[in-house]
């Protein structure tokens, strides 16, 4: 009797061996097929959507979400401010709406929090409203903490965790400021505010048992080699990726010198690295009355602005970072296609040129998808 039981323990041990064996090597068959992050920033597909705008593929109108998803897209970024007074879009329930969208469609999701009410950029990092009278800087951590942490938990009561979140947008002046930035930090200001940023992250991620790993974000690798420096030599240390925008023109780094800068960003940071914002435009049409961003002075000598320009562009830039050992690139709003809706500074897209679907042939899909083909990498 006791040998039959020896039998049967050793039998379920092998049997167990066998299935967690099996699942390892599945799961290493599924990491396989999705070596990096490439996706999107998606943040104004909703707003597209309810303005009336409408994707093709084939001819056919499309859900873009799910579209980008069949494409090969494994990540969407979406933006979070404040309280926006001025937009019923990238406030929380509106990022909640996206990263359902994301999540039916198997796709993993970037959280970008501003920490503003409008745009965050180097030039301005603009405090939110309800903490603009806030002089404590305790208080103010506190702030920055709470908010943090209770977006997160609520996420995770809808099961919408994302796997990746920003603590803040391209940060290269301090953050929570008053005015636009003067291009000098407060150090010590700053540090204390990032470390509550991201002590927020670790805590929901460890209460919730859910790996999430945080990021801070720096528009162009020209500025990431003194801002993460300093940041370094303030204490802060405590994150997973260094998130990069990448603009070429207004960049000292060219793609064919890109691969270096990523490699000695990693290699001196040991962090991960992904780029989080490009773009390059596929043509010169502006087919309302919003202006382009992306215009003449975005172009390089070798990708024209064509569709197959846009694609080689995606392409050898996603394989001069991947070289350098980076592991994921995100361009910027592929989908904030011309609608009737108002932007700021104009009715339209200010960047439908710079989009993957064609302005003048109903937003057909454009080459540019193609980026999201992992084995060409």
């Amino acid at each position: 009797m006791i040998s039959f039981n020896k039998a049967v323990v050793f039998g379920g041990l092998v049997l167990m061996i066998s299935v967690l064996s099996r699942c390892k090597e599945e799961a290493t068959l599924i990491d396989q097929k999705n070596l990096y992050y490439l996706g999107a920033d998606l943040s104004y597909v909703n707003e597209m959507l309810d303005c009336g705008g409408t994707y093709s593929n084939n001819g056919n109108t499309v859900n873009p979400y799910q579209l980008f998803a069949d494409k090969g897209a494994n990540i969407v970024r979406v933006r979070l401010w404040h309280s926006p007074s001025w937009t019923n879009y990238s406030n929380f329930e509106d990022v909640k709406k996206t990263i359902q969208e994301a999540k039916a469609n198997n796709m993993s999701v970037l959280l970008d929090f501003h920490y503003s009410d409008t745009w965050a950029d180097p030039g301005k990092q603009i405090i939110p409203q309800a903490w603009a009278s806030i002089t404590d800087l305790t208080i103010l951590g506190d702030s920055i903490y709470n908010y943090t942490y209770r977006t997160l938990e609520l996420l995770n009561t809808a099961n919408l965790l994302p796997e990746i979140v920003q603590v803040g947008n391209e940060i290269n002046s301090e953050i929570l400021s008053s005015a636009a930035a003067s291009g000098s930090i407060n150090w010590s200001r700053n540090s204390f505010l990032l470390k509550k940023g991201l002590q927020a992250v670790r805590d929901i991620s460890s209460k919730t048992t859910t790996p999430i790993q945080s990021m801070l974000h720096i528009a162009q690798p020209d500025n990431a080699f003194w801002w993460f420096k300093e940041a370094t030599n303030n204490g802060i240390t405590e994150y997973d990726w260094i998130g990069l925008s990448y603009y070429p023109s207004w960049s000292n780094y060219s793609i064919s010198r890109l691969e270096l800068a990523i490699n000695s960003l990693k290699t001196t940071y040991n962090k991960r690295i992904m780029i989080v914002e490009t773009a390059y435009p596929h043509s010169f049409n502006n087919i309302d009355n919003a202006g382009n961003i992306q215009g003449q002075d975005a172009i390089l000598p070798d990708y024209p602005a064509t569709p197959q320009g846009q694609k080689d562009y995606m392409i050898d830039l996603s394989s001069a970072l991947i070289k350098g050992g980076g592991e994921g690139v995100i361009y910027w709003e592929p989908a904030w296609i011309s609608t009737s809706c108002s932007t700021l500074w104009g009715q339209g897209s200010h960047w439908e040129n710079a989009t993957f679907f064609d302005e003048l042939n109903n937003n057909e899909a454009l080459p540019a998808f193609d980026f999201f083909d992992q084995s060409l990498y």
